[in-house]
């Protein structure tokens, strides 16, 4: 596989890599071509440019040592072809806590309503589908959740018979917003993602993912991929934990791009974000959508996340919700979309570049076993705390 990240010319993007020479993991950043390791004691960690005052401004003035090529760099985060010899990207975020949002979208409402109805059964699919769209219609986006209009299609759907979990969260007052990993915990562009072995109905999430420093201050965005077991959160919500926190199962990159004067929250929410999954099988699907159909704002979501209730000293990375859920078929008529292992996902947008990953089983994915307590030590061995 090549370097596969279409990252934009302009911008400031930080990151972080890790290097043969050097026990820590490095942030870096893109010049002209290059990547350059930009860690220093002002700022040791992504979470630590995140909390500085202008994090453009300290990632454009940051003197750097060149680490190589770019394209080298981005071909060598590969798992399949890696040589750990030489430098390859990681998550961008680091001790930054990784929350997400669910159901902010119409599809996603959908999608999850028919999950829980549907009680893991992909054949049951299309006619839950059909019948809760004819309800609700299909722009969410134009309804704001808690309203009276809002309000008031809940109680057409309470006699309807058709209330849900999920619609309480789509169209009421209070945002779900969960845990999807721990900090350190997330993989980045290249990567191999996990999906639990115990699942046989899964997908993709495409989505923006906003980071905010401790101050609540929105700083940057960056892609993700917010790996879903359908059939697992679709027999409860409560095995949400089940269904989205497991080992590689949260991806995000390749890079953060922080706001400046050609990247702003504006763009975000006009933000085209694009889905590519390509089989081993010969299997392709394609899939895109807008930003701007969320019912929820970016700036909402996080002040949901984050504020008087909750603190977060390190900062926050928040998955806004998933825009786009397959269900082209895969095989038998009716039994929707599932991934098989050796899936590559790609998930794009114009402003941010490309995440792109492996599917494979949790189990057979490299396990998580750098925590925030071995960077620590690392960074304290290397002077720079």
């Amino acid at each position: 596989m090549t370097n596969a990240t279409h990252l934009p010319a302009e911008g400031l993007f930080v990151g972080r890599a890790r290097a043969s020479d050097a026990s820590h993991p490095l942030v870096v950043t893109v010049r002209d071509g290059t990547v350059f390791d930009i860690t220093s004691n002002v700022a040791p960690t992504v979470r630590d440019v995140c909390e500085l005052p202008d994090p453009a401004g300290h990632v454009r003035s940051a003197k750097g040592r060149p680490i190589g090529p770019f394209d080298a760099i981005a071909a060598n985060s590969f798992e399949t072809a890696r040589d750990p010899g030489k430098p390859y990207l990681l998550s961008p975020v680091d001790l930054q806590a990784i929350k997400a949002s669910g159901v902010t979208f119409v599809v996603s409402l959908l999608e999850r309503v028919i999950e829980e109805q549907a009680r893991g059964s992909a054949e049951k699919a299309d006619a839950i589908r059909a019948d809760i769209a004819g309800l609700i219609g299909h722009d969410l986006s134009k309804l704001k959740p808690g309203s009276p209009e809002a309000m008031e299609i809940k109680a057409k759907l309470i006699a309807r018979g058709a209330w849900s979990q999920y619609l309480e969260v789509g169209i009421g007052p209070d945002a779900e917003i969960f845990t999807k990993c721990q900090p350190m915990a997330s993989v980045g562009f290249g990567a191999d993602v996990g999906l639990h072995p115990v699942s046989t109905w899964n997908n993709p999430e495409p989505e923006i993912a906003m980071i905010a420093a401790s101050s609540r201050r929105i700083v940057g965005a960056t892609i993700g991929n917010d790996v879903n077991l359908r059939d697992v959160e679709g027999r409860s919500a409560l095995l949400l934990g089940k269904a989205k926190d497991n080992n590689a199962s949260a991806a995000l990159g390749p890079f953060i791009r922080l706001f400046d004067e050609t990247f702003s929250i504006g763009d975000v929410k006009q933000a085209i974000v694009r889905l590519k999954v390509e089989g081993e099988d010969g299997f392709s699907l394609e899939g895109a959508s807008s930003m701007a159909e969320i019912s929820r704002s970016p700036e909402e979501l996080v002040a949901a996340a984050m504020g008087p209730h909750h603190q977060y000293p390190d900062g926050l990375a928040l998955y806004l919700g998933t825009m786009f859920v397959p269900s082209k078929d895969r095989g038998e008529t009716g039994k929707g979309f599932t991934h098989k292992v050796g899936d590559i996902v790609t998930i794009s947008s114009e402003k941010f570049g490309a995440l792109v990953n492996r599917v494979r089983l949790s189990p057979d994915c490299p396990h998580w076993t750098y925590g925030a307590s071995h960077l620590m030590r690392d960074l304290a061995r290397a002077d720079l705390i």
